[in-house]
């Protein structure tokens, strides 16, 4: 852990510019796409061989469905009631979210309905680096599978051998999940954007994942919708007197188990409990070989108000509110992927098992993009309908405005059905 102490009044800029830029792989990931699009599932296989250092490339990049349902019995107990834990609290704040259609009854008949729909087929990246992740399965299937997305297709890195890992196969088990591919990287995103033989395309992706990942869903975003551009994790805490320091060093080391590129900050008025908490990550992290070299921000502030204008600029991933005077703030955040407010509610209750969705806006994207939710598989369509009585003034209206802009065509096609005379 490398402790940066900020001046105060540092802007959000100041904080970010601590997080080294991601490597460019614009021109890697292009020649990939190229070849899946070129060579489809044997372009796959070898590229996963090749970058997913599976020791063999899978035979086949479909998982068997009895595969997926053995995994099961591979899992401790412990584990196997925690993953069920997971899946009943994300599905139920996943269907919390759900809206139905909204009806607008005008004059004369003229009616527009709002509907929801979900989309036909997406595709889930679940990643693969340092280990398996079965809790990111859970945010995107059970998420997905509420929205009423007919079909779901996941793929993840395979292991040693090109298989499969147990635990994410067994995850996808729990959430009836039966299509699963054991291809990684950006040529799994190619594949599941363009389809191959045996991979049929989807309609929308989601997941995290590395610099390729996210560069391949940024290349082909307009062919697929894509969930947003996942960066490095982030976590700022503002908090003020009564904050327990190492409960909050153990928060931000937390998220430093993602590597040495995590955005992490801590803001406060208070100079004691910076220095308490600094002292507090450097004792921990040197007995916790999990916690990769990440920077803390240390940035000192006027007031509370002050904490949570400048964590709003910001706009972090995870912001924690901790201590009753920073907590009184929450009300007035409005740019964070995931508030967490008090000193119980730890962010990795969210990774995990709190019901809230794990998949966030990064890079200060949380100023306008929201966290995976069961929007992100559904889309609005607007069904229109209209009497005689109504036609005529919308008629008189649109063709005014039609004319004006040349079309006299959209004039009188409105005015025909007016029963009006051009």
């Amino acid at each position: 852990m490398r402790v940066r102490r900020l001046p105060a009044g540092a802007a959000a800029g100041s904080v970010r510019a601590l997080v080294p830029s991601p490597r460019a792989v614009e021109a890697d990931v292009r020649a990939i796409v190229d070849e899946v699009r070129a060579g489809g599932d044997e372009a796959v296989r070898r590229l996963t061989e090749r970058f997913d250092r599976a020791e063999v490339a899978p035979e086949r990049l479909a998982v068997p469905p009895a595969e997926i349902e053995a995994a099961l019995g591979t899992l401790e107990p412990a584990l196997l009631a925690a993953l069920r834990a997971a899946v009943a609290n994300v599905r139920a704040v996943a269907r919390a979210q759900l809206s139905g259609g909204i009806e607008v009854e005008l004059d004369d008949g003229q009616r527009v309905e709002v509907a929801e729909l979900p989309v036909r087929r997406a595709g889930a990246y679940v990643p693969g680096g340092r280990a398996a992740y079965p809790s990111t399965l859970v945010m995107c299937a059970v998420t997905a599978r509420v929205a009423g997305v007919d079909e779901l297709a996941v793929c993840a890195p395979p292991g040693p051998g090109g298989r499969a890992h147990p635990v994410v196969l067994a995850a996808c088990c729990l959430c009836g999940v039966t299509e699963v591919y054991r291809m990684g990287g950006a040529q799994a995103i190619a594949a599941l954007a363009l389809g191959t033989e045996s991979v049929p395309a989807v309609d929308v992706i989601v997941g995290p994942g590395n610099a390729y990942v996210q560069e391949a869903k940024r290349q082909l975003v307009g062919l697929v919708g894509i969930d947003g551009l996942a960066g490095p994790s982030e976590l700022v805490v503002v908090a003020s007197r009564g904050a327990d320091p190492e409960l909050v060093a153990l928060d931000l080391l937390a998220q430093a188990e993602h590597g040495d590129d995590a955005l992490l900050a801590l803001i406060s008025p208070d100079p004691r409990l910076l220095d308490e908490v600094a002292a507090a990550a450097t004792d921990l992290a040197a007995e916790r070989p999990s916690v990769a070299d990440a920077a803390l921000a240390l940035v000192p502030v006027e007031d509370h108000r002050a904490g949570v204008r400048l964590a709003d600029a910001i706009a972090p991933e995870h912001l924690e509110l901790v201590g009753a005077e920073a907590e009184e703030l929450a009300g007035r955040v409005r740019a964070a992927g995931c508030l967490f407010v008090g000193a119980q509610a730890g962010t990795a209750f969210g990774d995990y098992v709190a019901g809230s969705n794990h998949v966030l806006p990064t890079g200060g994207s949380a100023r306008f993009q929201s966290a995976l939710s069961v929007a992100t598989f559904r889309r609005r369509m607007a069904r229109v309908s209209l009497t005689g009585a109504s036609a005529w003034p919308l008629a008189a209206a649109g063709g005014a405005i039609a004319r004006a802009e040349g079309f006299p065509v959209h004039a009188e096609s409105m005015e025909r059905r007016a029963g009006a005379r051009a």
